[in-house]
């Protein structure tokens, strides 16, 4: 059953409930925001409801909080993947959310999930090409379990508007292409990346760092600040940049490395000054897999 908390957003559970709170704001012709999260709320996901907010005036904003077991593969952190629904509620309440939406595993997967030899039968999301390089090449399937989520969260909340973090950026492009692809009719839009002062992106696993190895992680924003200096001298200096400076940190085991355009596509070795681009990381610290990315302007100087 659908509960307010007091001076917070309805917390709903399924799909009829879902349904019935939204009901009289699309009667009325309002516009509906989403924030699609797997909770642990941070204030990058803080800032992703303020922008929401900003973009549907007094329709409402809906927050799903739900740990999607299909974009975790085998040996992936979905058992200890941090659970913290007192605090997320909060959070949503400080950042004025409307309604949200916390469904179980069954909700989402009336058909059941995969698990071990035990296949389900069940409609998913190809991801296309894309979803097989950096981030889909280090962990198959990743992106067929996110894109059939997200599909499945278009469809039961219907927004008009969502924002997804540029932190997970090959998240955003692919969530951006499934919409248009699929004519979802949901307007997918990229929200800034939220940074620690010493410039550590925020990220829910971020707590599974001890102090030794927070502070070797800050070579993973350090090297993409230096491929953001590099790109003026095009792709291939600011790939390098970015090497240069993971090579010689401590206690970082790097995934990948990669310099592309904005879109995630390969770059010729020149570019026409002013292209855009993005520089990307993937890395281990200690037991902790963490990912960061920056725009890049190749040819031109910029402010950071």
């Amino acid at each position: 059953m659908a509960t307010p908390p007091s001076d917070g957003p309805v917390v709903t559970t399924t799909r009829a409930e879902l349904d019935a709170v939204l009901a009289p704001a699309r009667a009325a012709g309002r516009r509906v925001g989403f924030v699609a999260t797997m909770g642990a709320l941070h204030a990058g996901h803080a800032s992703l409801m303020a922008r929401v907010r900003q973009l549907v005036d007094d329709g409402p904003v809906v927050v799903s909080i739900f740990v999607n077991p299909t974009q975790f593969g085998a040996g992936e952190d979905l058992d200890r993947y941090p659970r913290t629904l007192d605090d997320d509620l909060a959070m949503c309440a400080r950042e004025g959310v409307d309604v949200v939406f916390a469904p179980s595993v069954e909700e989402v997967y009336p058909r059941g999930v995969s698990t071990g030899s035990a296949t389900v039968d069940a409609v998913t999301v190809e991801p296309g090409s894309l979803a097989e390089r950096y981030e889909g090449a280090s962990r198959p399937g990743h992106f067929r379990g996110v894109l059939t989520v997200v599909a499945k969260l278009f469809g039961l909340v219907r927004p008009d508007v969502t924002v997804f973090g540029q932190k997970d950026y090959q998240q955003l492009v692919l969530v951006r292409r499934m919409s248009a692809d699929l004519c979802l009719r949901v307007e997918v839009l990229g929200g800034d990346t939220v940074r620690e002062p010493d410039g550590l992106a925020l990220s829910s696993r971020n707590r599974y760092l001890s102090p030794t190895e927070r502070t070797q992680a800050l070579a993973l924003s350090r090297a993409l600040r230096a491929a953001q200096t590099a790109a003026v001298d095009g792709p291939a200096a600011a790939l390098a940049a970015v090497l240069g400076v993971l090579d010689d940190a401590d206690g970082v085991e790097v995934d990948y490395v990669a310099v592309t355009d904005r879109d995630l596509g390969d770059l010729p070795v020149h570019v026409p000054p002013g292209t855009e681009g993005r520089a990307l990381v993937a890395a281990r610290v200690g037991t902790t897999r963490l990912i960061d990315n920056v725009p890049l302007a190749f040819g031109a100087t910029r402010d950071h």
